[in-house]
């Protein structure tokens, strides 16, 4: 198999396809939607009318998060192949999905505390903290702190591999070694099942590109665009703190969790750090 599949129209994301009998002709709109699974997934279980809109939130979240992985997994892919326009290409749609789940907080935000109050005790332990996707996403984007995990890791092998796997900007590094800008070989040969820590090599050769856009177009376009998908992700948690302090305010949040408080936290995370320092330099 090539290197670069998806360049020849393969894939290695795993998927579910239909097997090799089945009759397209046939299909009907629902059937390929699988729309009696998905509208069929919504059961409150409290007496609230409002709990609907708190299911399908988190369902259609979770949904967009599917499709934000799988994104961010070809772009990845198309990196570590050197097909750096490509990967601009995904990280454009990438950036679309981060934009939408930012304006989904507004619909969440419209249900009031007292309309939360009545659903909150039939939450039970389910928490958002939860998502392995969301985890997954973290780690592709390389915030790989393991005391986060709270036994997610265990049985979940999309999360272990994510775990092992080089993350997004691991790759794009690499590139950056590829092209012959001075990253150091130990900074290429790091464990990438730790996060992502600022280098000053990778920072010299960012200051490199950015003094001489022209000679590196590509990696400068393919940094901009990761400036920018990092503003939108810091936007998303801004937004999901807003929204939680707006419902609950400070209490506890479901599963004992923090809740805005622990949230609060994580705004001080820098998924891409070279690249927010150098402008101070530049």
């Amino acid at each position: 198999m090539s290197r670069c599949p998806f360049l020849h129209g393969q894939n290695q994301i795993t998927t579910d396809i239909a097997s090799p009998g089945t009759h397209y002709g046939e299909m009907q709109y629902g059937d390929y939607l699988a729309l009696d699974k998905i509208l069929g997934g919504q059961k409150p279980l409290s007496e609230s009318p409002d709990e609907m809109l708190f299911i399908i939130q988190h369902q259609t979240s979770e949904l967009w998060m599917k499709l934000l992985i799988h994104e961010l997994t070809r772009a990845a892919q198309s990196i570590a192949c050197s097909q750096l326009p490509f990967a601009m290409r995904v990280m454009d749609r990438a950036q679309r999905i981060l934009e939408h789940l930012v304006d989904a907080w507004d619909v969440l935000g419209t249900l009031s505390p007292a309309e939360f109050l009545k659903m909150r005790s039939s939450l039970g332990s389910a928490s958002g903290h939860q998502s392995t996707q969301f985890r997954e996403i973290e780690f592709m984007l390389g915030n790989k702190r393991m005391q986060f995990l709270h036994g997610q890791l265990e049985g979940n092998e999309n999360l272990r591999e994510k775990l092992f796997s080089p993350s997004l900007y691991e790759e794009v590094v690499r590139e950056l070694a590829r092209q012959g800008l001075p990253v150091s070989q130990d900074r290429v040969q790091i464990d990438v099942s730790s996060p992502t820590e600022q280098d000053e090599t990778v920072e010299q050769s960012w200051l490199i590109v950015y003094h001489n856009i022209h000679d590196y177009f590509q990696l400068y376009s393919l940094a901009e665009k990761l400036v920018a998908f990092e503003d939108s992700f810091r936007l998303w948690r801004f937004r999901h703190i807003s929204m939680v302090e707006k419902v609950i305010g400070a209490k506890t949040g479901t599963a004992g969790s923090s809740g805005a408080r622990y949230l609060n936290k994580t705004l001080d995370t820098i998924l891409f750090p070279e690249l927010w320092q150098l402008r101070t330099k530049l």
